[in-house]
């Protein structure tokens, strides 16, 4: 499956991962700046916050409400948008 990571600086980084694995995973080993993935994918850090481009927000949802993945979003160092997702 081929990702495509877009930087602010609109740079993009293209990787191709195994369907089922973690965008958070995929972008620390394609050395994407600015997502650490500090807990391994446990949802306890929010350090793996991504923006879900609108073509795709259908397909991937957002954040159920009430959720882990909602609450770290609240406390996530960037601007929390709707498209915010925990990779």
């Amino acid at each position: 499956m081929r990702i495509v990571f877009e930087l602010p600086s609109q740079e993009q980084i293209v990787a191709t991962v195994a369907e089922g694995e973690s965008l958070m995973r995929a972008a620390v080993e394609h050395d994407v700046p600015g997502i650490y993935g500090d807990c391994g994918g446990q949802c306890a850090c929010a350090t793996c916050h991504v923006y879900i481009d609108s073509d795709w927000i259908e397909r991937v949802g957002t954040a159920e409400p009430d959720s882990t993945e909602e609450s770290m979003l609240e406390g996530a160092p960037a601007d929390v948008q709707p498209n915010s997702r925990l990779a």
